[in-house]
């Protein structure tokens, strides 16, 4: 088995065909059907269904594997060079969405100061989407609401931050400096999709409040949610990083609401590559000189009781 197979599949799986995976790997067709027709005798199996370029159930089963040893090899061609102080490479992050546009620009910035031969690739998504691409080794580390959900993953709390009512600036309460708990009580709210972890993060602190929930609409996607919110279809509930303050709307702090927790993911087994430790300690640098609970961003906190 080599290295150039593993690359082979890697890239069909990523481009959808084996012309396209020939293009990103910058080489050609033949190549790359050659490599994976020698991978596939090697193991006896199809790995690619060749009329749609859709890997097989054994193809994605290699696949998993596949990334991982890529992602081993090239850790450890980082961490060699780093050794000679010379760090260099890529370094891969996901961040969920409100996150990433409060603290992305922070950490370019950062590592283009400190870092400048560090490649960083950060993507957004949600927790429930970031976590399986992490233990799979598409993703070095991940930002995602805590607690998490996969063994295979150990967490570290980074910080806290409010949940806050947004409101456009004709609200009847846009001119409240703070609400209570119980005045979210069958208010018509533009409220997240169901069965997202933020939709549970709101639905559990009003259950525990004895308060009804609303839904004026469910949306999926919290930038969604604050532009509907700003054209006036309705209020909602965002998250600190979220509600950017100046973004045109009024933010309101709820009493007796639930501080969100997010932190940092890693891989149980294996030690990142040297370019991302220096992510990772920038990373934490970063968060830590820019908290301001005036801002709505706290320092960690304990993991709430279980819903």
């Amino acid at each position: 088995m080599e290295l150039r197979q593993l690359q082979a599949l890697i890239a069909i799986a990523d481009h959808g065909s084996f012309s396209a995976a020939a293009t990103a790997l910058s080489t050609v067709q033949s190549n790359v059907s050659s490599h994976m027709a020698r991978l596939e005798r090697e193991l006896g199996v199809q790995l690619v269904d060749r009329p749609t370029g859709q890997l097989t159930e054994e193809g994605a089963a290699v696949l998993e594997r596949a990334r991982r040893i890529c992602s081993e090899i090239e850790a450890t061609v980082a961490d060699v060079a780093a050794l000679r102080h010379d760090i260099s490479g890529t370094a891969r992050i996901g961040m969920i969405g409100t996150t990433a546009r409060w603290l992305a620009p922070l950490l370019l910035d950062r590592m283009g100061e400190v870092h400048p031969r560090v490649r960083l690739v950060i993507g957004d998504g949600t927790s429930a989407t970031l976590e399986p691409l992490l233990a799979a080794g598409s993703l070095d580390a991940a930002l995602v609401l805590l607690p998490h959900s996969n063994p295979d993953l150990v967490e570290k709390a980074l910080f806290s931050e409010d949940l806050v009512l947004v409101v456009a600036p004709d609200h009847p309460l846009a001119d409240r400096d703070r609400v209570r708990m119980s005045d979210l009580d069958g208010l018509s709210l533009l409220l997240p999709a169901p069965g997202t972890n933020f939709r549970q993060e709101i639905e559990w602190a009003c259950r525990n409040a004895g308060v009804t929930l609303n839904p004026l609409a469910e949306l999926d996607g919290v930038r969604l949610i604050a532009s509907l919110c700003l054209r006036g279809y309705g209020p909602a509930i965002l998250p600190a990083t979220g509600a950017s303050e100046g973004g045109g709307y009024s933010r309101i702090g709820i009493e007796g609401m639930p501080l969100r927790r997010v932190g940092l993911v890693l891989r149980r087994r294996g030690r990142p590559s040297a370019p991302a430790r220096a992510m990772l300690e920038v990373l934490e640098r970063v968060v830590g000189a820019n908290l301001d609970p005036k801002r709505g961003l706290h320092p960690p906190v304990g993991t709430p009781p279980a819903a």
